[in-house]
């Protein structure tokens, strides 16, 4: 059974498309505008180059092996959270073995406080950028304060040829209860659809697919917000379960990174691309091998200590067919 999996021809028809959230991707570097201390060396992480380095190499193998088992192209779309600035997205697409894959980015500065952003990794020959915007979301706190976030990255382009709309998302987080901020990531939904409302005025039918973390899982309020009224469909309600998730906190899994698209995806016209599959890529080397979190992602830090691991993340993925 071994030897026929090994055998098993890989497609070149299916494109994969990938979120995965970096767990702070930064540089050494102070950026007086920015909350980074605690990313440089003299911060109490003591963030050095050649931890950045190392980091850079196991995130850039990771992206490259992403679908790999039954496609033979790289990922053809990443959308990436928690990267600080442009250049850190440049040492990533340059690192091995990505620094031999044609990718470009897309990525604006955001006026979260961490100075963390999301940004597009994509496949020059397979995608080419049309538009890109970032959209503001606007969240004012119960003292009449703004809380800056991070922006929604929008980017409209041809695969193949074929019109999408990519959103790149990272809500906000749960660090203040998840009750007490679930009201701003339904914002948020509220925001991105109102967004795509605009869209629809002009395209009939678009090609949406909507990835990130969204810091809640398929079934809840903010998740459904975004689905209600539109044609999104999200996979990733059949891969959650209690002992498979994307990050795991307390010993409790969770799905908060997602990847969602319209249902015109299962369409099967030439010239389109069909959704085929779906999954968690939760590979042995991504993993925590020992100890009490053994099963869980194998992540940079563990609040003060650092492990030198990938991300505190699993990244998420879906593979889109190309109909000839």
């Amino acid at each position: 059974m071994f030897l026929s999996f090994l055998k098993r021809k890989k497609s070149n028809s299916l494109y994969t498309i990938a979120f995965y959230n970096l767990e702070n991707l930064f540089d050494t570097k102070d950026d007086v505008d920015t909350l980074d201390d605690d990313f440089t060396p003299r911060g109490f992480k003591k963030w050095s180059k050649k931890r950045y380095n190392r980091k850079l190499i196991k995130l850039a193998k990771t992206i490259a092996e992403i679908g790999k088992v039954s496609s033979d192209r790289p990922p053809v779309l990443v959308g990436v959270a928690e990267v600080e600035n442009d250049s850190v997205i440049q040492d990533l697409i340059n690192a091995q073995p990505l620094q031999d894959i044609d990718y470009g980015f897309v990525h604006y500065d955001s006026p979260d406080e961490r100075g963390i952003d999301t940004a597009l990794i994509y496949h020059k020959p397979s995608f080419k950028v049309l538009h890109s915007e970032p959209i503001t979301l606007l969240l004012i706190e119960e003292n009449g304060i703004r809380d800056t976030t991070r922006d929604i990255l929008y980017v409209k382009g041809e695969l193949n040829g074929e019109e999408l709309h990519v959103f790149v998302n990272h809500w906000p987080s749960r660090r203040d209860g998840d009750q007490e901020t679930g009201y701003k990531r339904v914002r948020a939904a509220e925001t991105l659809k109102e967004f795509m409302s605009r869209i629809e005025k002009d395209t009939l039918e678009p090609n949406y697919i909507v990835m990130g973390d969204f810091n809640d899982g398929p079934f809840e309020k903010s998740i459904a917000t975004l689905k209600e009224d539109t044609t999104l469909y999200n996979p990733m309600e059949k891969l959650i379960t209690e002992e498979r998730g994307s990050a795991n906190y307390k010993r409790s899994w969770s799905l908060f990174d997602q990847i969602l698209f319209s249902h015109n995806f299962f369409n099967y016209e030439k010239g389109t691309h069909s959704f085929a599959h779906a999954n968690i890529f939760d590979e042995k080397f991504l993993k925590e091998l020992k100890g009490k979190y053994s099963g869980s992602p194998y992540r940079t830090y563990a609040g003060r200590k650092y492990i030198g691991g990938y991300s505190d993340h699993f990244p998420v993925y879906i593979q889109l067919k190309y109909n000839k």
